[in-house]
C-alpha cells in the first residue's frame, strides 16, 4: 500500500514505527494462523487412534502440512481471499484453500474431509486471535523493556539531583529527580514482572458441547482431546463455553495493557512539564522545526505525541474489554469486527513507547535552573523546622512556621534569623541551620539505590 492512501495514520505516516506488528496483526498474519490451528488440527486428528478412516500422517507428511503455514506469505493470502470473493466466509475460504493444497500433496487428498472437521469457524478463529495477540505482546514487551531500561538509567544516574517538589502546583518538600523517575520505573516494572497471559482457548463446536464430534466418533474423550490440543499451541484450555470463547482472558490483557499505557500517559506528562519548567533542557535536532512561525521553539513533540496515542490504544483497549466479554445467548456476530482492530490498539501503544523513548533521550538535566527554583523557595524547609520544634515540645510549632511563611516569600536569611532566635539546644539548632533547600532530601538517594539495584 502507498502509504500516502492510507486510511490509518499506522499504515500511513507512522508505518514505520510499527510495521514489526505487520507479522502479527495483519489480513495475511490472521490467515496464517487460521491455517496453523487447521492443519495442527489435522495433524492430531491423525494421532487419535479411535478416528476410523484417518491414519497417523509421516514425519514427512507432517513436515509437508506445517510448511503450508510456515511458508504461508502474501502471495498465498491473495488466493485465499479470492476464494472468499466468492463463499463470502473467510475461514470456509480458508477450509477451501487448504483442500485444494492437500489435493496437491501425494497420499493426502483423501484425507481433506478431515480438514475444519465438526468444527465452527470460532474454534479456529479464538485460537488465531490469541496467538496473535501472543507475538504482538512480545514485540510490545520487548519496547517495553527498553523504556524501562532508559528510565533506570536516568532515575540512577540523577538519584542525588536535588528537585523541588510541586504539591497541588505549589512549591513543596525537595526531592530528587533520579527519586521521581525511579517511581515511574517502579511502578512500570511492576506490570511488567506480573506480565504473564494466561489466553484462554475453546475447541468445543458450534455451541461448545461437541455435540457433532461425539456423535461422528463417540469412543473420543473429545474433552482431553481438546485439551491436548488447545495446551498444545500455548493457550489455556476452556472448557465451558457458548459458541465463541468468552473472551474475560483477552480483556485482563487489555486491562492490563491500559494500566500501563496509563503509567506512560503520566511518565509524559510530568516530563512534558519538567520541560516546561526548564528542569530539563531538549537536545536540539539538527534540520528540526519547532513552529513554522517562531524560529526558536524546541517543543516537547514526543512526549506529546506518546500522550495523543496512548488515548487511542487506551479507548480502543477499553471498548474490546467491555464489549468481548458480552455476547447475546450462545453467539452474536459483533465480537468480530472488534478482536480485528488488536493489532491496532496494540499499534498505537507500541508507538506510544517509541515516542516515550525518544523523548527520554532528547533530555539534558538544567543544574542551574534546579538551583534557582531550590534558592528561590527557602519557604519549604518550614516542614523540617516545626517537626523538630514539635519534638523539643515547643509551644504552636506549626502555627508559628505559618505565621512565617504561608504566602510570603522567604530568603535564606529570612530562615536562619527565625532559626536563631529558637530557644532550643545548640546542637538543634546547629542542625537547623545547616539545612537548605537543595539538601533537604531525605532519603531520595537511597530510595533509587534499594529499589532500583
Amino acid at each position: 500500500m502507498n502509504e500516502l492512501n492510507a486510511i490509518s495514520p499506522l499504515d500511513g505516516r507512522y508505518l514505520s514505527k510499527v510495521k514489526e506488528l505487520s507479522d502479527f496483526f495483519s489480513e495475511t498474519a490472521l490467515i496464517k494462523y487460521r491455517l496453523q490451528v487447521e492443519v495442527e488440527y489435522l495433524i492430531a486428528l491423525g494421532f487419535e487412534s479411535k478416528i476410523q478412516g484417518l491414519n497417523r500422517f509421516s514425519d514427512e507428511q507432517i513436515v509437508l502440512l506445517r510448511s503450508l503455514y510456515l511458508k504461508f506469505n502474501e502471495e498465498e493470502a491473495l488466493r485465499v481471499k479470492k476464494i472468499e470473493q466468492t463463499t463470502n466466509h473467510d475461514v470456509k475460504a480458508l477450509e477451501y484453500y487448504l483442500k485444494d493444497k492437500l489435493e496437491k500433496i501425494k497420499g493426502l487428498s483423501v484425507y481433506k474431509e478431515f480438514i475444519h472437521f465438526a468444527l465452527t469457524s470460532e474454534d479456529v478463529n479464538n485460537l488465531a486471535y490469541s496467538l496473535m495477540l501472543k507475538g504482538g505482546l512480545n514485540v510490545y514487551q520487548s519496547q517495553l523493556k527498553k523504556l524501562l531500561v532508559e528510565l533506570k538509567d536516568l532515575a540512577v544516574k540523577h538519584k542525588k539531583t536535588s528537585l523541588l517538589s510541586l504539591t497541588h502546583g505549589q512549591p513543596a518538600t525537595p526531592t530528587t529527580l533520579g527519586k521521581e523517575l525511579a517511581v515511574f520505573y517502579y511502578r512500570l516494572a511492576g506490570e511488567v514482572n506480573n506480565f504473564n497471559p494466561k489466553l484462554k482457548g475453546k475447541f468445543g463446536g458450534a455451541v461448545g458441547a461437541w455435540n457433532a464430534q461425539t456423535v461422528a466418533y463417540p469412543r473420543v474423550d473429545w474433552l482431553s482431546f481438546s485439551q491436548k490440543f488447545v495446551e498444545g499451541l500455548g493457550l489455556v484450555f476452556n472448557p465451558l463455553t457458548t459458541q465463541i470463547e468468552s473472551h474475560d482472558s483477552l480483556a485482563r490483557v487489555y486491562h492490563k495493557l491500559i494500566r500501563i499505557n496509563n503509567i506512560i500517559k503520566n511518565l509524559n506528562q510530568d516530563m512534558w512539564l519538567y520541560i516546561s519548567r526548564e528542569i530539563f533542557k531538549l537536545k536540539k535536532v539538527a534540520g528540526e522545526i519547532g513552529s513554522s512561525t517562531m524560529p526558536h521553539k524546541v517543543n516537547p513533540i514526543d512526549f506529546e505525541n506518546s500522550e495523543g496515542n496512548l488515548g487511542l490504544a487506551n479507548a480502543l483497549l477499553s471498548h474490546m474489554a467491555d464489549k468481548l466479554a458480552v455476547s447475546r445467548l450462545q453467539r452474536d456476530l459483533s465480537d468480530s469486527t472488534v478482536l480485528r482492530n488488536q493489532g491496532v490498539a496494540l499499534g498505537y501503544g507500541l508507538l506510544a513507547l517509541k515516542m516515550s523513548l525518544k523523548g527520554l533521550t532528547k533530555l539534558e538535566v538544567n543544574k542551574q535552573q534546579i538551583a534557582e527554583e531550590l534558592n528561590n523557595h527557602w519557604e519549604v524547609l518550614a516542614e523540617p523546622i516545626q517537626v523538630v520544634l514539635r519534638k523539643d515540645g515547643y509551644n504552636k510549632p506549626y502555627e508559628a512556621l505559618k505565621n512565617l511563611t504561608r504566602g510570603e516569600k522567604i530568603s535564606k536569611s529570612d530562615i536562619q534569623k527565625f532559626i536563631r532566635s529558637l530557644k532550643i539546644n545548640k546542637e538543634e539548632k546547629a542542625n537547623l541551620l545547616k539545612l537548605t533547600p537543595e539538601n533537604y532530601i531525605g532519603l531520595a538517594p537511597k530510595l533509587v539505590e534499594k529499589y532500583l539495584s
